[in-house]
């Protein structure tokens, strides 16, 4: 199994032992929140083989400088081989709920930068767009072109959900699966073959898990629920999110 989407650079001082204390985990994709965080992930790819790496820029946080925009889209084209996505980008839809009156044109040029070299160089985007912001971001993948979208941690109603099953979108689905209704009722309309796990560690979670290191087994926990409410036999929901993150991220190059 892949945890197909942790901050692994934000474990501190848990870091090694997250890492190698994932017997059940077969990898883990590891994206970036800034120039910095890409440096990290790309020191930990180099460090363990389970890490597989993404690069880009967190949208929910202030505007970076060109420079470090520059500096991390450099690091695409020097490694766009080796990086199995672009991400975590996207638009700050929490942040401007705590400023309304935050500009959002700077961040979609941002995102578009990504996806643009999403485009060039054939790479997935992983994507922060959550409810309104999703259709936004529907919108610019199809004017660049851009077909292997994984949305994370989605939330959205039931025209951007279909949209995004008609578009052959990914999701990935978090241990709050376990007790949030709107996750369980997207499990439930949404198929299969576009699904993946994921933790977003090392964001906590609640119910069963307060108070818990998120930790990448908590997938465990992700698929055991999906297969409760597809009313599917677990190892199949086991086989067929390995083979989705796999086939979505061609990670057969790479391992």
């Amino acid at each position: 199994m892949f945890d197909a989407h942790i901050h692994l650079d934000w474990y501190q001082p848990n870091q090694q032992k997250i890492i190698m204390d994932t017997l059940e985990v077969d990898g883990m994709i590891a994206v970036s929140s800034d120039l910095k965080s890409c440096e990290k992930v790309w020191q930990l790819y180099n460090q363990y083989p389970k890490v597989f790496p993404a690069f880009g820029w967190h949208p929910e946080q202030p505007l970076p400088t060109s420079q470090e925009i520059a500096q991390i889209e450099t690091l695409i084209h020097k490694h766009h081989d080796q990086i199995v996505a672009i991400g975590e980008v996207g638009l700050p839809f929490y942040k401007r709920k705590e400023e309304p009156n935050l500009r959002l044109q700077p961040y979609i040029v941002i995102l578009e930068r990504f996806m643009i070299l999403a485009a060039q160089y054939d790479l997935p985007i992983v994507l922060h767009a959550v409810y309104d912001d999703a259709v936004t971001v529907c919108d610019l993948l199809a004017k660049h072109g851009v077909k292997r979208a994984h949305f994370h941690w989605f939330k959205g109603d039931a025209a951007t959900v279909q949209r995004m099953i008609e578009s052959n979108y990914m999701i990935s689905v978090t241990p709050d699966c376990v007790y949030e209704k709107e996750i369980q009722d997207l499990i439930g309309s949404y198929p299969m073959e576009l699904m993946m796990v994921e933790t977003d560690g090392p964001w906590p979670f609640e119910g069963t898990f307060q108070g818990k290191m998120t930790h990448p087994n908590m997938i465990n926990d992700v698929i055991r629920k999906i297969a409760g409410i597809k009313e599917l036999p677990l190892q199949q929901v086991v086989e067929q999110v390995e083979q989705n993150t796999k086939k979505f991220y061609r990670l057969e190059k790479h391992i």
